[in-house]
């Protein structure tokens, strides 16, 4: 599924070290109606807030991770990461993946990586969840049988 990312540019709080953060607040199904300048802010209102649409990406469903699909979706707030590059503080990250998986974007946070969980549009939500139902079955709960530990030790004596 093609995807857009909405990155937002503030001015920093003051006493910090950089003149303004950065963050993913959203993203945005489809490919852009129109090419525009990713350097060009698609909003910007008084307080020196800036928004731009990031594009080209995609994101992609896999089989094998339907179970982290799965919980997320039954999560109270469902979430989509974005991860993304950050050179220095300050700098505007790039993202290069969009994904469902906690487990896929937990595993960049090993890394210098930002990591950024947004809100899920509707359709992203409804498209991932046709997805775990077309390829997951959650595993039954199966009672575990106790084990008699004093046994083995009576056998021993």
């Amino acid at each position: 599924m093609p995807i857009q990312v909405v990155l937002e540019r503030r001015p920093a709080e003051i006493g910090t070290w950089v003149d303004e953060t950065w963050s993913a607040i959203g993203v945005v199904v489809g490919d852009p109606a129109e090419a525009h300048d990713e350097t060009e802010p698609v909003h910007c209102d008084d307080a020196g807030v800036a928004r731009f649409i990031v594009g080209g990406l995609r994101l992609r469903l896999f089989p094998d991770e339907c179970e982290s699909y799965y919980h997320n979706l039954m999560s109270p707030h469902p979430r989509c990461y974005v991860v993304a590059h950050v050179e220095g503080d300050g700098e505007r990250p790039e993202p290069f993946l969009v994904s469902m998986s906690f487990d896929e974007a937990h595993a960049y946070l090993e890394g210098e990586d930002e990591i950024y969980a947004v809100d899920i549009p509707p359709e992203v939500h409804q498209w991932t969840e046709a997805f775990v139902l077309s390829f997951y079955a959650p595993e039954k709960r199966r009672k575990r049988k106790r084990e008699d530990w004093a046994a083995g030790e009576r056998k021993q004596s």
